[in-house]
């Protein structure tokens, strides 16, 4: 399994940072040649379920996911979200962290495992390494963009 961790100090409020990167449709706006279809009604929580679809036509795969850990931010204590894959082609899980680190400002921490199917674990590195610039750009363009 391929581990990459990404960090980003944010001009956000906890709860506002919090806000847009569980918007789970908005993240197909940042990452190319995806959709993504949230199957269980508002508002999320544990045991909210949703798939990203990334591909050009019949070529491509699903990304189901489940959310199995929900805690949105409060006063004095951090959001956490654990998602788990539950693909047969991509597997592992993700964690968001958002903690309030003064007036208006956030940290948020995206941690992430990921698995792919039939791939060598000699490729953990650079699926580490591509992960890490992909969910990066994906994280940035979410916590600009509301």
């Amino acid at each position: 399994m391929a581990l990459f961790v990404l960090e980003r100090d944010v001009p956000l409020p906890a709860a506002e940072a919090w806000r847009r990167l569980t918007r789970w449709e908005r993240h197909a706006d940042v990452v190319p040649l995806t959709r993504v279809t949230v199957l269980t009604p508002p508002p999320t929580g544990e045991g909210t379920t949703f798939v990203a679809r990334t591909g050009v036509g019949p070529l491509g795969f699903d990304d189901p996911m489940e959310v199995v850990g929900w805690q949105a931010p409060r006063e004095g204590r951090p959001g956490r979200c654990r998602l788990v894959k539950r693909g047969s082609f991509v597997t592992g899980w993700a964690e968001i962290e958002v903690h309030a680190t003064g007036t208006g400002t956030a940290r948020v921490v995206w941690r992430e495992e990921l698995r792919v199917r039939w791939l060598p674990r000699l490729f953990d590195g650079p699926l580490a390494w591509a992960g890490r610039g992909m969910f990066g750009r994906a994280m940035t363009g979410l916590l600009k963009r509301d």
